[in-house]
């Protein structure tokens, strides 16, 4: 009896459970419905953009939102620099930059209006009864093709492919030489991803942003060591001079005596002779005629502006730290020689007795390569070999004893008529110049010379015409 009592129980209170839970559905249904109904065509409540709830707004509340927020877009500037160097710059409006307003409107509007019923179910209710919250990022577009332009540009202007090193050696001469260089190229994947970073943070911090672009070395597969035997490595030193207000003529003959020198080696322990390498200066070997120094006159005479050479060579002797065996300096102060330098820098050569001598007391061969720029009007002398970790010390030049030019001589010429005046030697003052000069090998060993110049006042000489 006990036991039918329980069972009548059991199925009494079962019966009760399933009662209550259908009236619970009912009211819950009913609940959610009307709740529903305040969002019919809203965002349902607890879904967020950038934390930002729109949960009761409209789709068109979220695109006037975010147009507000596209306002200030188009005046956003974005500066691309290049080692601390402003190179390029592109603006909001030129990319199209602006939020898809109306991509967020859409896709906050869907939640709990999916169309895989589980889940638009699962949606509509978390919402309503606040148990999740639905989070979304919104985004910022632009038009990459002006961005693509603008790294094109970029990688025009600075990448540079690597250069391998050349050398060809033909009748005891180098007819083919360059150094290695190194290459560069742009990380233009980074300019894109950074690009893509400052963008998005546009979102937090408004305001103009710098995209800083970086680059990578590119090494050469053959190098200077590599391409010869004659343990040429690297760049030792050169020497420039300024030829600026030379006459055609002796413009030619610098460009003509130079090219004697390119790809000249030095062996190893040798030395040098310019006189031996220029060989005969005439016009028969090409020269034209240019003022040079003679039996104590400026005059007209074949191969004027060879010293320049032989000066711009023993410049460049000094600044690589070469023993200099025999140099002249010239009689008088010559301008061309001032135009970059103080006086005392300068070396003449007059065959067969008046030559510049330097000796090679480096490791290895030493190669001349002879570079003129016409542009500039300036003669460089660059030397390679290799290295031993020699210093180099070059004092000041100090000018003294200076003495003023003297009076102008004016000599008759019976083949010029009266009152016609030339003029065939120029005023140069005077003066006296040393500097010391000191290589100190890795040994402690120096070699030391103090190289003087004296310089006579020089006089202006004019021919005045006597003929009727």
């Amino acid at each position: 009896m006990v036991a039918k009592n329980k069972t009548k129980l059991v199925k009494k209170y079962r019966l009760l459970g399933v009662i209550g839970f259908i009236v619970f559905l009912l009211v819950f249904s009913v609940v959610i419905m009307k709740e529903e109904q305040k969002y019919k065509d809203r965002i349902y409540p607890n879904v967020y953009v950038d934390y930002i709830a729109f949960g009761g707004k409209t789709k068109r509340d979220v695109e006037v939102w975010f147009d507000k927020k596209n306002s200030s877009l188009p005046t956003t500037q974005f500066t691309f620099t290049y080692e601390e160097n402003a190179i390029a710059t592109l603006s909001g409006k030129q990319i199209g930059l602006r939020y898809d307003g109306k991509g967020v409107a859409d896709r906050l509007f869907l939640i709990g209006r999916s169309s895989h019923f589980p889940s638009k179910i699962y949606q509509k209710i978390s919402t309503l009864l606040g148990w999740r919250k639905f989070q979304f990022d919104s985004w910022i577009d632009y038009d990459s093709s002006p961005l693509r332009e603008t790294v094109s540009y970029i990688e025009e202007k600075y990448n540079k492919p690597a250069k391998n090193a050349l050398f060809k050696f033909e009748n005891g001469r180098v007819v083919s030489f360059r150094q290695e260089e190194k290459g560069l190229k742009i990380e233009s994947e980074s300019i894109f991803a950074d690009f893509k970073d400052v963008v998005e943070k546009l979102k937090k911090i408004e305001g103009n942003k710098t995209i800083r672009i970086s680059s990578r070395i590119i090494e050469p597969e053959i190098t200077l060591a590599e391409s010869n035997t004659y343990g040429i490595e690297e760049s030792l030193g050169e020497g420039k001079s300024d030829y600026t207000h030379s006459i055609p003529s002796r413009v030619h003959n610098v460009i003509l005596a130079s090219s004697k020198f390119n790809g000249v080696l030095i062996p190893k322990g040798k030395t040098f002779s310019f006189n031996e390498i220029v060989g005969d200066i005439s016009s028969l070997t090409g020269y034209q005629q240019a003022y040079i120094i003679k039996e104590g006159k400026t005059v007209l005479g074949d191969g004027g502006g060879v010293c320049q050479v032989s000066t711009t060579l023993f410049r460049a002797a000094l600044n690589t730290g070469l023993p200099i065996v025999e140099r002249w300096a010239h009689a008088y102060r010559v301008g061309y020689y001032e135009n970059d330098s103080k006086p005392g820098f300068d070396a003449t050569v007059f065959a067969p007795s008046v030559d510049l001598k330097i000796k090679n007391d480096t490791p290895a061969s030493i190669l001349i390569e002879t570079e003129v720029d016409k542009s500039n009007n300036t003669l460089t002398f660059k030397l390679y070999g290799k290295k031993d970790d020699r210093r180099v010390e070059i004092s000041p030049a100090v000018l003294y004893d200076v003495q003023p030019p003297p009076p102008p001589l004016y000599q008759d010429d019976p083949t010029m008529k009266k009152g016609q005046v030339k003029q065939i030697d120029f005023a140069a003052w005077g003066g006296k110049a040393y500097f010391t000069y000191k290589i100190i090998y890795p040994n402690k060993e120096t070699f030391e010379k103090k190289f003087f110049s004296a310089y006579k006042p020089w006089q202006a000489v004019f021919l005045q015409g006597t003929a009727d």
